[in-house]
């Protein structure tokens, strides 16, 4: 009679043989820098990596080996990028960089010749190769789980949406297409389809960010997609109509005042996209702005502006600006400082001009010293202090809709953002009584009080 293998196994006395455990997962660390472009890289790449049964960890020692997503649009930000590398080196010693910095590669070896790989930005499959070339990956098939969203580096009711690559613009204090390339815009259903994946995720608002939002699609002559039954075509204003169709909050970052960003107008006037425009202005006076080659310029600006607030009142408008280019005289900065108390700009962020390593720029006559931008600097940012505190104080006594960021603190004080504050570079709103308030809800809020950059309010009603 034969005997089954289980049983010849119970009769000598062996045990059962025990599933072998899983394999660990390989350790990665990922230190992004720069902008919010370069922040979906990085959730890309970590989207990726968890996809492939790698663990993502927050601390170097308990790392197998680390990345580090660069930044290199000014010479701060270069060497931020090498100070942290240097500082994965020092503390891991296995490291993959990636980002804008990477395309100055003999640079990065230079002065880190130890670092595994260098690649440029937005190459993910790249970057993966050099990561499993260093650490191959261990799968695992039940545990290789990811949420629909994918990784994401932001709370997980807010994400950016970027819709293209690239930029076809060419200023003259700007080194992006150099980086990053010409303008490569996405397909609009692969866009809105991962908008919609994002919204069924619980996210409540969506930044849309590119280098030039307002450009997309020209590069790819519009072409048509079909979404939920309907046919959109790969430019701005279907992107902003499919967007609307998701009933969260779109945001609108990086737009340059094209005249068709006139047709978003009435969409944010219905309530369908926030009423908000990030359009980066850099400066007023026009010989500065030839000297800048900025896209857009144009005399009517303030018309405009003026006719956006008429069709929309509520429009909020934020930009930013640079003092001391090559060349500015003094009445070119008066200029700029009359044309922001015409144009009442709700947000302002200013920066003060630094050469940048390949930028047509450095080659400009008439380069001003540190003192001189700094005194305009301060200059500038007094009025918008004053312009900002005037604007905010327009939305006291109203009930506005507050998404919340931070739970209540001590005091009861919950901290979040209405529709005129994007997050990290705009003011916030401090929402009292707010104890039961959690990060993600939204919460209608009486304004009751404002300073130059910040609201404050009481809850009214909440989700």
């Amino acid at each position: 009679m034969s005997t089954s293998p289980s049983n010849a196994l119970r009769k000598s006395g062996a045990k059962r043989p025990r599933k072998a455990a899983p394999p660990t997962a390989p350790k990665v660390g990922l230190v992004s820098l720069g902008c919010p472009k370069a922040l979906v890289d990085s959730e890309r790449i970590m989207t990726r990596l968890r996809a492939e049964g790698y663990d993502l960890v927050d601390s170097y020692d308990g790392a197998d080996l680390v990345i580090v997503n660069t930044c290199a649009f000014l010479d701060t930000a270069r060497d931020e990028s090498l100070d942290a590398i240097g500082e994965a080196m020092a503390e891991n010693g296995k490291v993959v960089v990636t980002g804008c910095l990477g395309v100055h590669e003999n640079l990065i070896r230079e002065i880190h010749p130890g670092v595994l790989a260098v690649t440029g930005p937005h190459q993910y499959e790249t970057v993966m190769a050099a990561v499993h070339q260093a650490l191959p990956p261990a799968h695992d098939p039940y545990v290789d789980l990811l949420p629909p969203q994918g990784v994401k580096l932001t709370p997980r009711h807010y994400a950016y949406l970027k819709i293209s690559e690239g930029c076809n613009n060419k200023c003259t204090f700007c080194i992006i297409p150099s980086l990053r390339g010409p303008l490569a815009s996405r397909p609009i259903g692969d866009v809105l389809a991962e908008a919609e994946g994002l919204a069924e995720a619980g996210v409540k608002e969506l930044l849309v960010i590119s280098q030039d939002t307002s450009a997309y699609g020209i590069d790819a002559k519009f072409p048509r997609q079909s979404w939920r039954g309907r046919d959109y075509r790969t430019r701005f204003l279907d992107l902003c109509e499919g967007l609307a169709e998701l009933g969260i909050w779109t945001r609108l970052h990086y737009v340059y005042p094209y005249p068709h960003v006139d047709e978003v107008i009435p969409l944010m006037a219905a309530g369908k996209v926030l009423p908000y425009l990030d359009i980066p202005f850099q400066h007023a006076s026009p010989s500065v702005l030839k000297a800048m080659r900025r896209p857009a310029h144009q005399e009517r600006t303030l018309e405009r502006i003026k006719a956006w607030r008429g069709a929309c009142p509520d429009l909020v408008l934020r930009s930013t600006f640079i003092v001391g280019f090559p060349g500015e005289t003094e009445d070119d900065f008066d200029f700029l400082v009359d044309w922001l108390e015409e144009a009442q700009l709700d947000r302002v962020g200013c920066f003060k001009y630094e050469n940048v390593a390949g930028a047509r720029a450095q080659a400009l006559d008439g380069h001003l010293d540190e003192d001189e931008k700094q005194d305009r600097w301060e200059r500038l940012m007094e009025v918008q202090q004053e312009i900002s505190a005037r604007r905010l104080a327009r939305l006291v006594g109203r009930e506005l809709d507050v998404l919340i960021d931070e739970a209540a603190d001590k005091d009861g004080v919950a901290v979040g953002r209405c529709y005129a504050d994007a997050p990290e570079i705009d003011g916030v709103v401090r929402v009292a009584d707010g104890k039961d308030l959690r990060p993600g809800g939204m919460v209608r809020a009486r304004i009751t009080g404002s300073d130059e950059y910040d609201l404050r309010g009481e809850v009214v009603t909440a989700d």
